[in-house]
């Protein structure tokens, strides 16, 4: 267990929630839905827009793995912590998607934030974002 996941847990940042798993296929639907809404932004060349829509997706694709586990965060930093802990410790999430979810929220604050983008950062993520969704419904499905 990391220092980071062991706070978040003793702060209230990571609780227990019992409908956790009930809401999995929910939160998958709103990952590939906001993944979807981002292709098209950037389609229409809104790259900023699109950052954000991709860290969403990240976000709710992680969620729907925190829900499996009948947890709720109640902060994006917790939320990566806990992933992982949970997921990338046990050998179950690459690294690789760790530090992409990471860097999609760096983004996402610069776009959102900072009004900081690039096209090339957009176009990345938009690659990791799918791959992290796959991985995502792989893990569930198992």
């Amino acid at each position: 267990m990391t220092l980071e996941y062991d706070d978040c847990l003793k702060r209230g940042k990571i609780k227990p929630f019992t409908r956790g798993k009930s809401l999995v296929s929910k939160e998958l639907e709103t990952a590939v839905s906001d993944l979807e809404r981002a292709r098209k932004t950037y389609k229409d060349g809104d790259y900023k827009w699109a950052t954000i829509q991709i860290y969403y997706s990240m976000f709710h694709g992680a969620r729907a793995l925190l829900y499996a586990k009948n947890l709720r965060e109640h902060s994006h930093f917790c939320l990566i912590a806990t992933i992982k802990t949970l997921y990338v410790e046990t050998k179950q999430l690459s690294v690789h998607f760790l530090e992409g979810l990471q860097e999609a929220k760096n983004l996402r604050e610069d776009a959102d934030y900072y009004n900081r983008w690039s096209r090339q950062g957009c176009e990345k993520l938009l690659k990791l974002g799918d791959e992290f969704l796959q991985k995502v419904k792989e893990i569930i499905k198992k």
